[in-house]
C-alpha cells in the first residue's frame, strides 16, 4: 500500500531523512520510534503528501507521489480523503467556531453534510456533549479527540498519528490506545515512549540520530535488544545514588 525507496529529505543542508526504505501493507499497524529530531514527524509529512522527497521515491497504491500528481484534482481529492494526519499539537488543527463545525469541516469540503456520521464519531469518541462548545475552550485531551473525529469522519484508509499521547494524561492515553486498537485501518504512529509503543503496533521502525532506519522488525524483538535501544537513545542508564567506596564515593547506576 505504501512504499518508500531510498528516500531522503533535507531542511536546507541538513538531513531530516536519509536513504529510507519502507514498505507497509494494508491494515498494518506500525510504530515509528526515535528521539526528538530523528525525523519521525518529517516522515509522516512525506507520507501525507505535505512535503516531497529531495531524492528517492514514494508510492501509494502503486502511484508515485509527487507535486505533479496532485495537479490531478480527482487524485488529490481521493488521496486527501484516504490518507490523513493527526498533528502532535491539536491547536494547529483547530480553527472552527464549534466542535460540530470542526468535525464537519472535511465533509463539507467534499460536499457532504453527514449529520449521522458526525453524531456517530462524536459518540464513539465520547465528545457528543461538546458539539456546541468552542474547541478552543476544551482540555488537551478533548481537543485531541475532536481532531481525531474530524479525520475519522472522512473514513480514511491510512491514519498517521504524530505523538498522539504526548499531551495526554495516563487515563486518556489508555483510552486512546484501546480505541486505536479497535480501528480497522492502516495506522502509522510516531513516539519515543517505549511503554505506549508496545500497545500501538506489533511492528517497530526505529530512526537513529543520523535519520536512517536503524531497525525494522517486530516489537518484541526490539524490546529484548537493549544494545540497540541504547544506540537509538531510547534507553539509558539511570543514576540512582552514591555508595561508599574505600575512602571516597562511587556512583550507582542501572
Amino acid at each position: 500500500m505504501i512504499e518508500l525507496k531510498n528516500l531522503s529529505y533535507k531542511y536546507g543542508e541538513k538531513y531530516a531523512l536519509k536513504d529510507i526504505n519502507l514498505t507497509l501493507n494494508k491494515g498494518e499497524k506500525i510504530v515509528i520510534l526515535g528521539v526528538n529530531g530523528s525525523g519521525k514527524s518529517t516522515l509522516l509529512k512525506v507520507i501525507n503528501g505535505l512535503i516531497f522527497p529531495d531524492t528517492g521515491e514514494y508510492f501509494y497504491k502503486g502511484r508515485k507521489i509527487t507535486k505533479k500528481a496532485f495537479r490531478d484534482k480527482n487524485f488529490a481529492k481521493n488521496f486527501r480523503k484516504e490518507v490523513v494526519l493527526l498533528f502532535q499539537n491539536p491547536d494547529s488543527m483547530l480553527f472552527n467556531p464549534t466542535v460540530y463545525d470542526e468535525i464537519a469541516f472535511g465533509l463539507r469540503q467534499l460536499g457532504i453534510e453527514g449529520k449521522d456520521r458526525i453524531k456517530n464519531w462524536a459518540e464513539r469518541l465520547r465528545i457528543d456533549h461538546l458539539l456546541s462548545r468552542s474547541p478552543f475552550d476544551l482540555s488537551g485531551g478533548e481537543k485531541q479527540k475532536v481532531c481525531l473525529a474530524s479525520l475519522l469522519i472522512l473514513e480514511p484508509e491510512v491514519l498517521l498519528l504524530d505523538e498522539p499521547t504526548a499531551n495526554l494524561d495516563p487515563a486518556s492515553t489508555d483510552w486512546l490506545v484501546e480505541f486505536l486498537s479497535g480501528l480497522d485501518k492502516t495506522i502509522i504512529t510516531t513516539t519515543h515512549n517505549l511503554y505506549t509503543a508496545g500497545y500501538l503496533g506489533k511492528r517497530a521502525v526505529v530512526l537513529d540520530k543520523d535519520h536512517k532506519v536503524l531497525y525494522d522488525g517486530d516489537m518484541k524483538s526490539l524490546f529484548s535488544d537493549k544494545d540497540l535501544l541504547k544506540r537509538a537513545n531510547l534507553m539509558h542508564r539511570h543514576f540512582i545514588g552514591y555508595y561508599r567506596k574505600g575512602e571516597g564515593y562511587g556512583r550507582k547506576a542501572c
